[in-house]
């Protein structure tokens, strides 16, 4: 019978969709919303964006009320319902009361307004965030009693929660980001890979980039001024660490431009006699060393070097003892990539490729470095470099010519010089297979 107490009992179970639907579109909006464009919008002035990151702070909190709100008007949607269907056609309306009602909040309860709020999420967000801070503060002690309890029951199983904690990093978050849009063709593998270097230099150390002692050009500061112009001539850089007597004593460095300045004054001093070079005292030109932890994380150093308007340091260890250096430039590196110029030579690329399909690596290179230009995965968990891996996963330094076979690539040692494998061919097993 169609009267007023139908009415009222329809136009309730109506209401109760529109609050449905308002819930579950609020639940979505808030969680999908990037909070960087939420702090973005928050930042020209918009305050329902900002009142967005305040209630999303506590993740639990608010999907609970949301949830709590939720869940009391679709069963009481559904009651209504029932009631009324039952009313009408007798027994058989329950059934007929669940299939409406099943397709009205299917469709106008969650998916419509779930789809509405992910292709909008920060609008929504800013919209939907004041009434939603409303029912988080006035629903705060159910949701506390409820959260509570949840987390007694689950301890019973052996399960611990951290309310405060994070599924997910900031870095993890952007990182999964960049990875998902290369894969869909979206951002490209060049931009990729300087964001995510970017990304890991506060989880990377100067130890795992720097140059290490061996390969180090040094000058002796009792070498005779003409040895000293001829070897900083011949060099590639324009910084040379000086060495007293042992090579693992650096007394300073010296700067190719302080060189030739120096040698500049002292021959218009003597007029340009051949002699005035003899007069000249390295020692006088030099700087200072800059000694640094090999444990300094890149971000870190990378600020010190900007704090102290230097580009070169070297590399010491817990004992004090030389391990290598490092430049502003080898940092720089691990962001946009190999910075060649006019000094370095192709045939030093540490990487290549044959006709044949295999890949020359320098033993030397990062495991990173030929990741990055080649999309592999090798671990570099257990070493830093090429040579390092094969070296461990081998358990001995190989000699030229053996051959190995792990983490899916084939590796042949091409050459080695004392116990440093200097060259490697690789070659992924999938195209050998082919």
């Amino acid at each position: 019978m169609i009267d007023t107490a139908f009415w009222l009992t329809a136009g309730s179970i109506l209401l109760l969709l529109i609050c449905s639907a308002f819930f579950s579109g609020s639940e979505t909006a808030l969680t999908a919303a990037s909070r960087g464009k939420l702090r973005s919008k928050a930042d020209k002035g918009e305050r329902g964006a900002e009142v967005a990151l305040e209630v999303t702070e506590d993740s639990e909190r608010l999907i609970g009320a949301v949830l709590l709100g939720n869940n009391v008007v679709n069963i009481l949607a559904a009651s209504l319902a029932t009631a009324l269907f039952t009313r009408i056609f007798g027994e058989g309306g329950v059934a007929l009361a669940t299939l409406v009602m099943t397709l009205l909040v299917l469709v106008f309860a969650e998916v419509l307004p779930k789809t509405y709020a992910i292709s909008n999420a920060e609008s929504a967000a800013s919209r939907v965030a004041r009434p939603i801070s409303l029912l988080v503060t006035i629903l705060s002690p159910v949701v506390r009693t409820i959260q509570a309890l949840v987390r007694a029951i689950l301890r019973l199983f052996g399960v611990q929660t951290d309310p405060d904690g994070q599924l997910f990093s900031v870095h993890e978050e952007i990182a999964g980001a960049l990875a998902l849009g290369h894969s869909e063709g979206v951002v490209q593998k060049e931009d990729r890979d300087r964001l995510l270097g970017a990304l890991d230099l506060g989880d990377r150390t100067v130890e795992e980039i720097m140059l290490h002692r061996s390969q180090i050009e040094m000058i002796d500061v009792d070498a005779t001024p003409d040895e000293v112009l001829a070897q900083a001539l011949e060099s590639r850089h324009t910084r040379l660490p000086l060495y007293k007597d042992d090579k693992e004593n650096i007394v300073g460095v010296i700067h190719a431009k302080d060189l030739l300045r120096a040698i500049h004054r002292a021959a218009l001093a003597s007029g340009g006699a051949p002699e005035a070079l003899s007069t000249l005292d390295v020692m006088d030109v030099a700087m200072e060393p800059y000694f640094v932890p090999e444990t300094t994380t890149l971000d870190d150093q990378m600020r010190q070097f900007l704090r102290r308007n230097t580009h070169f340091a070297l590399v010491v260890d817990e004992y004090g003892t030389l391990q290598g250096l490092i430049t502003l430039e080898d940092i720089l590196e691990e962001i946009v990539g190999e910075i060649t110029d006019e000094f370095d030579l192709d045939e030093d690329h540490p990487l290549r490729r044959t006709d044949a399909g295999d890949w020359i690596v320098d033993g030397a290179m990062t495991i990173r470095d030929l990741n990055r230009a080649t999309d592999w995965n090798l671990p570099d968990e257990e070493a830093n470099t090429v040579a390092g891996l094969v070296i461990h996963e081998a358990q001995a330094i190989p000699t030229v010519g053996q051959v190995f076979s792990f983490h899916g690539f084939r590796f042949e040692v091409v050459a080695r010089k004392d116990n440093r494998l200097t060259r490697l061919k690789l070659r992924p097993l999938a195209t050998l297979a082919e």
